[in-house]
């Protein structure tokens, strides 16, 4: 029998491929899940029974979190990088690195095949197609959900037929977990007019009070959370996520373009992701120069839609991350957040870099460094070339 690993999550899409390439395929299926941070030690032992309940010959957790992070979230942060002004990136960011590493493990055994458990409507088929083509070649890929167009209540009479037995109420919502957010998919995503329920989303709301949140960041990266300071970035964005969860902070619906052409929509919970954005953004506007906010914002556009598109791998990323590196030198400082349910405010910031605190002047009460002079000269050549436009237009704007 010839080998195939299995991209696993222990969902009824992946479930339906062991079944399928056992079946029908006549494979020797190895399941990997490649856990990007959202699993726990108990939620992975329990992926792993159930990949061999359903008969897998062996199965492995690769963890990518490390590499994911340094590679990838560190720019998102960096970047604030919300798609479409909303979502940020939470499950077509970690794409790459799943793939990468099913390949290393494809590679390692022995491995002809890839199956993954996509379907042909959505990006991640794209996703990880592309990230194998690109990185293995000689490894054909399998798409059985794609390749046969069924639709999930198919896939669990499958399931039934060959006697696996599961809660498929659980089902009706396709989640993805990982260390920079939660997606969620189910029939109401399916609609326009139609938002999640309560009961849909992973965390749900344990507190009913406010409290305050301080992010420090060094050089951009979170360096203390409430004053305590962690071996590394994952672990702040644990401790971020635990305490922004709580209060259901996070939530909302990504509409967006497709790679594939279509229009889609997707729920999503990511408490850590939207506050350390907010606040890495709101440093940055006291930090950083007009243009450096300028170039970050068009930059930042372009490496988050590449991402999400799947071009990880064009050089054109590797340019961009270089430029974010060097935009984080002087954004230092603590955050003040202040937290409620369901939502968040940004307070203020604290830091020796903040370009308010220059003593040049206090914006809308007294100037400093300059005369009332140098605003009535610098203003009449400021205005020189639309004074030289509407003399020779005879004023052609017309405002009435």
């Amino acid at each position: 029998m010839e080998k195939v690993v299995l991209a696993f999550s222990g969902g009824l899409d992946t479930s339906f491929c062991v079944k399928y390439l056992k079946h029908e395929k006549n494979l020797d299926i190895y399941s990997a899940i490649a856990n990007t941070g959202g699993f726990s030690d108990d939620e992975l032992v329990n992926i792993e029974k159930g990949a061999y309940d359903l008969g897998v010959t062996k199965h492995v957790a690769l963890d990518v979190t490390d590499v994911y992070y340094r590679n990838c979230i560190r720019y998102m942060i960096y970047g604030n990088i919300l798609k479409n002004n909303t979502y940020p990136l939470s499950v077509s960011s970690e794409r790459i690195f799943q793939a990468y590493a099913i390949v290393d493990y494809a590679r390692k055994i022995g491995a002809k095949y890839i199956a993954h458990g996509s379907t042909g409507a959505g990006n991640d088929q794209i996703r990880f197609d592309l990230t194998f083509q690109i990185i293995a070649p000689e490894i054909e890929i399998i798409t059985p959900i794609r390749d046969l167009t069924l639709s999930r209540e198919a896939e669990i009479d499958y399931l039934k037929k060959h006697g696996v037995v599961k809660d498929w109420k659980k089902m009706d919502y396709s989640i993805n977990k990982g260390l920079w957010g939660t997606s969620i998919g189910g029939k109401e995503t399916l609609t326009t007019n139609e938002t999640l329920p309560e009961e849909a989303y992973p965390s749900q709301l344990q507190k009913e009070d406010s409290e305050e949140l301080v992010i420090e960041f060094a050089k951009g990266e979170i360096s203390t959370v409430n004053g305590e300071s962690f071996a590394t970035g994952i672990d702040a964005i644990r401790k971020i996520e635990e305490i922004g969860s709580a209060y259901a902070i996070g939530r909302d619906t990504h509409v967006g373009d497709t790679i594939i052409g279509i229009k889609g929509r997707v729920g999503f919970e990511a408490a850590a992701p939207l506050l350390i954005i907010k606040a890495h953004h709101l440093l940055e506007k006291h930090t950083l120069t007009k243009w450096q906010m300028y170039w970050k914002e068009q930059l930042s556009n372009w490496y988050g839609m590449l991402l999400h598109e799947a071009q990880y791998t064009e050089p054109v990323m590797r340019d961009i991350e270089k430029f974010l590196d060097n935009s984080q030198e002087n954004v230092n400082g603590k955050v003040i957040m202040k937290l409620h349910p369901y939502r968040f405010e940004l307070v203020g910031i604290e830091s020796d870099n903040d370009l308010m605190n220059s003593g040049f002047g206090d914006y809308g009460e007294i100037n400093k460094g300059w005369s009332g002079d140098d605003v009535k000269g610098f203003t009449s050549i400021l205005g020189n070339q639309l004074k030289i436009f509407n003399k020779v237009n005879k004023g052609s704007l017309d405002i009435n």
